[in-house]
């Protein structure tokens, strides 16, 4: 990380977790996301941190590829945490890495979704996420450095929750 060194980066780590010690409060840390139904067809344009992205159907569930896929979209999510989380842990045990590429892998089954069987479950099934890494580091390591990414990786521990999801009638103006 530019200009992140293992000692400025273990200063900010210690002077948030004391703060969060002592004022736990603190530490809940609010996230959101917003969409709306503002183009046309089965789509949701979501609002991301780089500009809107319309999302619509998977060509396996019946769209034509011209929009984002959710599944998709869930996949580059785990990455950017993994990422982070790879580099913030790689950096506090001291982990020189050169390079990275990093690539997830996930599986549907379109039957389960378009409710052709109740016996396919729905959702992205069998994800992976791998890492290869430019660096010195022993294979012991390494593992270390994915089993404590995988520990704090905030977006693959969210997964493993299924979301509430509220509808609620809005008035018309």
């Amino acid at each position: 990380m530019a200009g992140w060194t293992q000692q400025r980066f273990g200063n900010c780590r210690h002077h948030s977790r004391s703060v969060y010690r002592d004022d736990p409060l603190r530490s809940r840390t609010p996230l959101e996301a917003a969409a709306s139904f503002e183009a046309e067809g089965v789509t949701a344009v979501v609002h991301t941190w780089s500009g809107p992205v319309r999302a619509g159907l998977h060509p396996a569930t019946g769209g034509d590829g011209s929009d984002a896929c959710s599944g998709d979209m869930l996949l580059q999510a785990l990455l950017a945490c993994a990422g982070v989380t790879m580099r913030s842990v790689a950096t506090a045990m001291g982990i020189d890495i050169v390079d990275a590429e990093l690539h997830a892998t996930g599986m549907f089954d379109a039957r389960g979704t378009l409710g052709v069987s109740r016996d396919v479950p729905i959702g992205v099934q069998e994800i992976s996420v791998v890492a290869e890494l430019h660096t010195d580091a022993d294979d012991a390591t390494l593992a270390k450095l994915g089993e404590l990414t995988e520990r704090y990786c905030v977006v693959g521990q969210s997964l493993a929750q299924m979301p509430k999801i509220v509808i609620r009638k809005r008035a018309v103006l």
